[in-house]
């Protein structure tokens, strides 16, 4: 009997596990000697020939999507993160978890070398996160001042059938830059940014560095007439959708807002609460922190897109009413040392503007700029025109429709037999929100609330009465409509005259605006 030929062409398990060892055996050596004696760039090079050789014969086509593109951060790679974070299988076994310090939810994401499976319009996509040590190497920091090392290169590779390269890049990327904006404005915890020195630099307007936002005020909080309120939401509300409407018409998608009344009026109040209905972050510029019209421009470049900028009291941060006179008293003393060391370093009404409605300012989008001061009539009118300070907000003294929110916010009820007594002596006294809302604060007990409340009006307006009553025996003028009242100009020292009670221009049109009432609340002029 001869042995048939399937016995004869079978090795032995023997013979195959001693030829896979062989093998193995001879790759390591191989890989020993190439690592041993030819060049890194030249060991590089054949393994990159060879991976291109095998994937020719691959119908899979890869896109790497890296953390950073040279020195510049890489806004794909981050969107990826967290387009990714919501599809990992509930299934995985090792994710990474984080919480940084000013965030309040944790993020998950992938492991290194960790794979996930998409599927996208019957399309199967396949992505891997991948992480390499790399020697030390310097990038610039988010806030594009200093620099920071950098230890390892993190990328992910996009793997799909080389006949969906196209839709790929044309649809399937933006849906997912499209996914991940949704998801960052749900994680997000809006923040309030204000200048902090930069040692380092030796910049002394210093750079933006920023707290998390927990200010409780909302439009249901604010002390304000229904109207008014209304009024602010609407424009917010059309401002936001009107993206293609700017830049259908040439303009930079911003909107200016002047807010202007007394202390105490809820001025910061307003602004908190349009940053909690647009989920905009907060930019608290100082501008007395700033020497230059240069340091002003990198500070609006490093900003954020959907943010709301505040300058808090304009008039009193720089001399912006009368340019002449300005220049006029600076030019005595150039020869002056100290000249150089005060004048020379101040931002200018011209930088101001340009920051506002120049060239400047189109650089972001979705941006709210708000003004606020305690004197309007201080500002120089080519703040005041459209474009800059679109919308004009009079902050006022507290309206019964004013208390009667305060009370449902303090008390947690809006009726009582005394309210109608607490209107009508906030008809009379000049008392604004902030007054009232400390009032209520001093009791636990409501009655005892509103009794001291009581006291406090009845007093304030004695007070006012008195002051009044004084103001005519000393010959000057009263608060009667019609009368003349004396105020310092805040520039020149100079007194104006100017009657009370009477109509006059609002801002640089010439719009008559008519006082009502003493207490008129706010009132709110979209030029």
């Amino acid at each position: 009997m001869f042995p048939s030929s399937s016995a004869t062409q079978i090795p032995s398990a023997k013979t195959m596990i001693s030829a896979a060892a062989s093998a193995a055996a001879t790759i390591v050596l191989f890989r020993s000697l190439v690592k041993e004696y030819l060049p890194y760039e030249f060991e590089s090079y054949i393994f990159y020939k060879l991976k291109t050789m095998i994937n020719s014969f691959s119908s899979e086509f890869t896109l790497v999507i890296e953390e950073y593109d040279n020195l510049n951060h890489n806004n794909l790679f981050k969107a990826a993160e967290l387009y990714l974070e919501p599809i990992i299988p509930p299934d995985a076994k090792k994710l990474k978890i984080s919480l940084t310090k000013k965030e309040s939810k944790f993020s998950f994401s992938l492991d290194r070398n960790q794979e996930i499976v998409d599927t996208f319009n019957g399309v199967t996509l396949k992505w891997k996160f991948i992480s390499k040590q790399v020697p030390i190497k310097y990038i610039p920091s988010p806030d594009n001042f200093n620099s920071m090392p950098k230890s390892e290169d993190k990328f992910f590779e996009l793997s799909f059938h080389k006949k969906h390269r196209d839709m790929v890049i044309d649809v399937y990327l933006k849906h997912v830059i499209k996914k991940s904006k949704e998801m960052k404005e749900e994680k997000k915890s809006l923040k309030l940014f204000t200048l902090t020195p930069d040692r380092m630099s030796g910049r002394r307007g210093g750079v933006w560095q920023s707290v998390n936002l927990h200010h409780p005020a909302t439009f249901d909080t604010l002390a304000m007439d229904m109207e008014g309120k209304r009024v602010i939401m609407e424009d917010l509300e059309r401002f936001v959708k009107r993206r293609e409407f700017y830049r259908r018409v040439g303009k930079a998608w911003k909107r200016g807002y002047l807010l202007f009344g007394p202390p105490g009026t809820g001025k910061s109040s307003l602004i908190a609460a349009i940053a909690n209905y647009l989920n905009y972050d907060i930019y608290d510029l100082e501008l007395t922190d700033l020497r230059t019209n240069s340091e002003l421009r990198n500070l609006l470049i490093s900003t954020e897109n959907k943010s709301v900028l505040v300058v808090e009291d304009i008039d009193c941060s720089i001399e912006l009413q009368d340019r002449l006179a300005q220049a006029r008293a600076m030019m005595p003393s150039r020869h002056n040392p100290a000249y150089n060391q005060v004048n020379q370093y101040q931002v200018t009404l011209s930088g101001l503007l340009n920051f506002v409605d120049g060239l400047w300012s189109s650089c972001g989008d979705e941006r709210i700029i708000i003004f606020t001061t305690n004197h309007k009539e201080r500002l120089d009118p080519a703040l005041l025109r459209p474009g800059r300070m679109d919308v004009h907000i009079h902050m006022s003294y507290c309206t019964p429709c004013g208390f009667k929110l305060l009370a449902s916010n303090y008390l947690g009820f809006t009726e009582h037999p005394l309210f109608p007594c607490v209107e009508a002596l906030v008809e009379k006294a000049r008392v604004t929100p902030a007054e009232v809302g400390e009032q209520l604060l001093r009791y636990e007990e409501p009655e005892s609330a509103i009794t001291g409340l009581i006291e406090f009006l009845e007093d304030k307006s004695k007070r006012l009465k008195r002051e009044d009553g004084n103001k005519d025996s000393n010959g000057e003028s009263g608060t009667a409509e019609g009368k003349l009242a004396q105020e310092l100009d805040g520039n020149n020292g100079e007194v104006v005259k100017k009657e009370e009670g009477a109509q006059e221009p609002d801002g640089e049109n010439g719009e008559v605006v008519k006082e009502e009432g003493r207490n008129r609340g706010a009132v709110v002029k979209i030029q």
